[in-house]
Protein backbone atom coordinates (compact mmCIF):
# COMPACT_ATOMS: atom_id res chain seq x y z
CA UNK A 1 0.00 0.00 0.00
CA UNK A 2 1.40 3.26 -0.84
CA UNK A 3 0.66 6.40 0.76
CA UNK A 4 -1.38 9.31 -0.79
CA UNK A 5 -1.69 12.56 -0.46
CA UNK A 6 -5.76 12.41 0.94
CA UNK A 7 -3.84 9.90 4.23
CA UNK A 8 -0.65 12.35 4.14
CA UNK A 9 -3.60 15.51 4.55
CA UNK A 10 -5.53 13.74 7.30
CA UNK A 11 -2.60 13.01 9.11
CA UNK A 12 -0.71 16.52 8.93
CA UNK A 13 -4.39 17.94 9.90
CA UNK A 14 -4.74 16.29 12.84
CA UNK A 15 -1.29 17.44 13.96
CA UNK A 16 -2.31 20.27 13.28
CA UNK A 17 -4.99 19.82 15.21
CA UNK A 18 -3.00 18.84 18.27
CA UNK A 19 -0.42 21.66 17.97
CA UNK A 20 -2.98 24.59 18.09
CA UNK A 21 -4.59 23.06 21.07
CA UNK A 22 -0.97 23.00 22.73
CA UNK A 23 -0.21 26.56 21.07
CA UNK A 24 3.27 25.24 20.10
CA UNK A 25 3.41 26.17 15.97
CA UNK A 26 5.60 23.51 14.67
CA UNK A 27 6.81 22.49 11.20
CA UNK A 28 5.39 19.19 9.62
CA UNK A 29 6.69 16.88 7.16
CA UNK A 30 5.63 13.55 5.68
CA UNK A 31 7.36 11.55 3.20
CA UNK A 32 6.33 8.34 1.72
CA UNK A 33 8.46 4.83 2.16
CA UNK A 34 11.27 5.99 -0.05
CA UNK A 35 11.85 8.98 1.94
CA UNK A 36 10.02 11.72 -0.66
CA UNK A 37 8.11 14.74 0.32
CA UNK A 38 4.28 13.95 0.07
CA UNK A 39 2.93 16.83 2.22
CA UNK A 40 4.84 19.84 3.99
CA UNK A 41 3.43 22.98 5.78
CA UNK A 42 4.62 25.39 8.34
CA UNK A 43 2.50 26.83 10.83
CA UNK A 44 4.94 29.93 11.96
CA UNK A 45 6.33 30.99 8.10
CA UNK A 46 7.11 33.36 7.63
CA UNK A 47 9.19 32.58 10.81
CA UNK A 48 11.30 28.93 11.56
CA UNK A 49 12.58 27.82 8.22
CA UNK A 50 15.30 26.33 10.27
CA UNK A 51 12.55 23.50 11.40
CA UNK A 52 11.52 22.54 7.79
CA UNK A 53 14.83 20.94 6.84
CA UNK A 54 14.36 19.48 10.64
CA UNK A 55 11.45 18.20 10.40
CA UNK A 56 12.22 16.30 6.96
CA UNK A 57 15.30 15.07 8.50
CA UNK A 58 12.95 13.37 11.26
CA UNK A 59 10.66 11.70 8.71
CA UNK A 60 13.59 9.99 6.72
CA UNK A 61 15.31 8.55 9.58
CA UNK A 62 11.53 7.32 10.88
CA UNK A 63 11.38 5.52 7.47
CA UNK A 64 15.12 4.35 7.51
CA UNK A 65 15.12 3.09 10.74
CA UNK A 66 11.43 1.95 10.93
CA UNK A 67 11.08 2.88 14.63
CA UNK A 68 10.69 6.72 16.34
CA UNK A 69 13.70 8.66 15.90
CA UNK A 70 13.64 9.18 19.64
CA UNK A 71 14.83 5.18 19.81
CA UNK A 72 17.39 5.80 17.27
CA UNK A 73 18.63 8.56 19.32
CA UNK A 74 18.92 6.57 22.64
CA UNK A 75 20.72 3.60 20.96
CA UNK A 76 22.97 5.51 18.29
CA UNK A 77 24.37 7.68 21.00
CA UNK A 78 26.54 4.75 22.30
CA UNK A 79 28.04 4.59 18.71
CA UNK A 80 30.62 6.83 18.04
CA UNK A 81 31.02 8.82 15.04
CA UNK A 82 27.74 7.05 13.99
CA UNK A 83 25.61 10.26 13.45
CA UNK A 84 27.89 12.80 11.52
CA UNK A 85 28.47 9.18 9.25
CA UNK A 86 24.75 8.62 9.01
CA UNK A 87 24.28 12.60 8.10
CA UNK A 88 26.83 12.28 5.29
CA UNK A 89 25.91 9.09 3.66
CA UNK A 90 21.86 10.42 3.72
CA UNK A 91 22.82 14.00 2.64
CA UNK A 92 21.54 15.34 5.32
CA UNK A 93 18.32 14.09 6.04
CA UNK A 94 19.57 12.02 9.23
CA UNK A 95 18.71 13.71 12.64
CA UNK A 96 18.98 12.00 16.05
CA UNK A 97 15.81 14.21 17.61
CA UNK A 98 12.50 13.07 18.95
CA UNK A 99 9.40 13.74 16.70
CA UNK A 100 10.13 11.79 13.86
CA UNK A 101 7.51 8.15 13.52
CA UNK A 102 6.91 5.97 11.05
CA UNK A 103 3.43 5.74 9.57
CA UNK A 104 2.09 2.04 9.43
CA UNK A 105 -0.70 0.93 7.49
CA UNK A 106 -1.87 -3.37 7.35
CA UNK A 107 1.30 -3.77 9.49
CA UNK A 108 3.71 -2.19 6.59
CA UNK A 109 5.53 0.79 6.54
CA UNK A 110 3.96 3.38 4.42
CA UNK A 111 5.86 6.44 5.03
CA UNK A 112 6.99 9.02 8.11
CA UNK A 113 6.15 11.90 10.08
CA UNK A 114 8.32 14.60 11.51
CA UNK A 115 7.59 17.44 13.62
CA UNK A 116 9.91 20.09 14.92
CA UNK A 117 9.52 23.69 16.65
CA UNK A 118 7.43 22.31 19.54
CA UNK A 119 8.24 25.01 22.30
CA UNK A 120 8.36 22.64 24.67
CA UNK A 121 10.40 19.18 25.43
CA UNK A 122 8.29 16.43 24.32
CA UNK A 123 5.82 18.61 22.31
CA UNK A 124 6.88 17.21 19.00
CA UNK A 125 6.43 13.89 19.66
CA UNK A 126 3.05 14.31 20.77
CA UNK A 127 1.84 16.38 17.90
CA UNK A 128 3.56 13.43 15.53
CA UNK A 129 1.64 10.76 17.55
CA UNK A 130 -1.75 12.79 17.43
CA UNK A 131 -1.60 12.48 14.01
CA UNK A 132 -1.22 9.07 13.98
CA UNK A 133 -4.02 8.64 15.87
CA UNK A 134 -6.15 10.03 13.51
CA UNK A 135 -4.78 7.62 10.45
CA UNK A 136 -5.36 4.45 13.57
CA UNK A 137 -8.64 5.81 13.84
CA UNK A 138 -9.82 5.93 10.18
CA UNK A 139 -8.65 2.26 9.06
CA UNK A 140 -11.01 0.15 8.95
CA UNK A 141 -10.58 -3.26 11.26
CA UNK A 142 -9.19 -6.56 10.13
CA UNK A 143 -12.41 -9.30 9.58
CA UNK A 144 -12.22 -11.82 11.65
CA UNK A 145 -11.57 -14.81 9.95
CA UNK A 146 -14.83 -16.70 9.53
CA UNK A 147 -14.53 -20.56 10.60
CA UNK A 148 -13.87 -23.16 7.78
CA UNK A 149 -16.76 -25.47 6.60
CA UNK A 150 -17.07 -28.48 8.12
CA UNK A 151 -17.77 -31.31 5.13
CA UNK A 152 -21.19 -33.26 5.90
CA UNK A 153 -21.45 -36.26 7.04
CA UNK A 154 -23.15 -38.40 4.10
CA UNK A 155 -26.73 -39.31 5.53
CA UNK A 156 -27.93 -43.11 4.85
CA UNK A 157 -31.60 -43.44 4.05
CA UNK A 158 -31.69 -46.55 5.99
CA UNK A 159 -29.86 -47.14 9.08
CA UNK A 160 -27.24 -49.87 9.28
CA UNK A 161 -28.93 -53.31 11.24
CA UNK A 162 -27.59 -54.20 14.65
CA UNK A 163 -26.46 -57.76 14.77
CA UNK A 164 -29.28 -60.02 16.55
CA UNK A 165 -29.92 -63.98 16.44
CA UNK A 166 -31.58 -63.68 12.98
CA UNK A 167 -28.86 -60.91 11.33
CA UNK A 168 -25.42 -62.30 12.93
CA UNK A 169 -22.46 -59.80 12.23
CA UNK A 170 -20.59 -62.91 11.56
CA UNK A 171 -21.27 -66.38 9.68
CA UNK A 172 -21.43 -69.02 12.10
CA UNK A 173 -18.24 -70.66 11.84
CA UNK A 174 -18.25 -74.33 9.79
CA UNK A 175 -17.09 -77.08 11.72
CA UNK A 176 -13.62 -78.68 10.12
CA UNK A 177 -13.46 -82.13 8.89
CA UNK A 178 -11.15 -84.22 10.95
CA UNK A 179 -8.44 -85.58 8.42
CA UNK A 180 -6.95 -89.11 9.42
CA UNK A 181 -3.80 -89.78 8.11
CA UNK A 182 -2.95 -93.35 6.83
CA UNK A 183 -1.03 -95.45 8.97
CA UNK A 184 2.58 -96.13 8.25
CA UNK A 185 4.02 -99.24 8.77
CA UNK A 186 6.96 -99.94 11.09
CA UNK A 187 9.75 -101.87 10.78
CA UNK A 188 10.03 -104.77 13.19
CA UNK A 189 13.12 -106.50 14.41
CA UNK A 190 14.89 -108.77 12.35
CA UNK A 191 14.98 -106.64 9.45
CA UNK A 192 11.49 -107.92 8.35
CA UNK A 193 8.58 -104.91 8.08
CA UNK A 194 5.85 -105.84 10.16
CA UNK A 195 2.19 -104.51 10.21
CA UNK A 196 -0.93 -104.68 11.64
CA UNK A 197 -3.15 -107.04 8.96
CA UNK A 198 -6.30 -104.94 7.73
CA UNK A 199 -9.32 -107.11 6.90
CA UNK A 200 -10.87 -106.72 3.86
CA UNK A 201 -14.16 -106.59 5.15
CA UNK A 202 -13.22 -103.45 6.84
CA UNK A 203 -11.88 -101.97 3.48
CA UNK A 204 -14.31 -100.68 1.17
CA UNK A 205 -13.45 -100.42 -2.64
CA UNK A 206 -12.28 -97.22 -2.93
CA UNK A 207 -10.19 -97.23 -0.20
CA UNK A 208 -8.31 -100.62 -1.58
CA UNK A 209 -8.12 -98.78 -4.37
CA UNK A 210 -5.71 -95.60 -2.67
CA UNK A 211 -4.03 -98.24 -0.75
CA UNK A 212 -2.78 -100.36 -3.54
CA UNK A 213 -0.75 -97.26 -4.93
CA UNK A 214 0.79 -96.00 -1.65
CA UNK A 215 4.20 -96.17 -1.04
CA UNK A 216 5.72 -96.56 2.02
CA UNK A 217 9.03 -95.60 3.40
CA UNK A 218 11.30 -98.24 4.35
CA UNK A 219 14.50 -97.18 6.08
CA UNK A 220 17.90 -98.07 3.80
CA UNK A 221 19.12 -100.73 6.11
CA UNK A 222 16.22 -102.26 5.54
CA UNK A 223 15.24 -102.17 2.00
CA UNK A 224 17.97 -105.23 1.22
CA UNK A 225 15.92 -107.05 2.54
CA UNK A 226 12.06 -106.52 1.73
CA UNK A 227 11.20 -108.11 -1.71
CA UNK A 228 9.17 -106.12 -3.82
CA UNK A 229 6.17 -106.23 -5.99
CA UNK A 230 6.92 -105.04 -9.97
CA UNK A 231 3.42 -103.96 -10.65
CA UNK A 232 2.60 -101.95 -7.10
CA UNK A 233 5.76 -101.60 -5.59
CA UNK A 234 5.00 -102.57 -2.40
CA UNK A 235 6.11 -104.76 -0.04
CA UNK A 236 5.19 -108.41 -0.36
CA UNK A 237 2.49 -109.03 2.16
CA UNK A 238 -0.61 -111.62 1.57
CA UNK A 239 -2.48 -110.19 4.51
CA UNK A 240 -3.05 -106.15 2.37
CA UNK A 241 -5.09 -105.67 -0.55
CA UNK A 242 -2.95 -104.86 -3.81
CA UNK A 243 -0.73 -107.78 -3.57
CA UNK A 244 0.58 -111.04 -4.51
CA UNK A 245 -1.76 -113.70 -3.34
Amino acid sequence: MNLSVDIARRILEASKQRARELRSPVSIAIVDAGGHLVLYERMMSPYGWATSNISIAKACTAVMFNQSTDSVAQWGAGIPGFASSMAEMSHGTFIMAAGGWPIRMGGATIGGIGISGGNAPGRDDEIARAGLGALEAAEPPIPAQLPLPQPEQQQHSRPYMQPSSSYPSMPPAQPVPAYNSPPVPSAAAGNAPSSAPLSNSRISGTEQSSLAGTHYLVPEEQQQDIPYNDQTNLPSNDNRSGGQQ
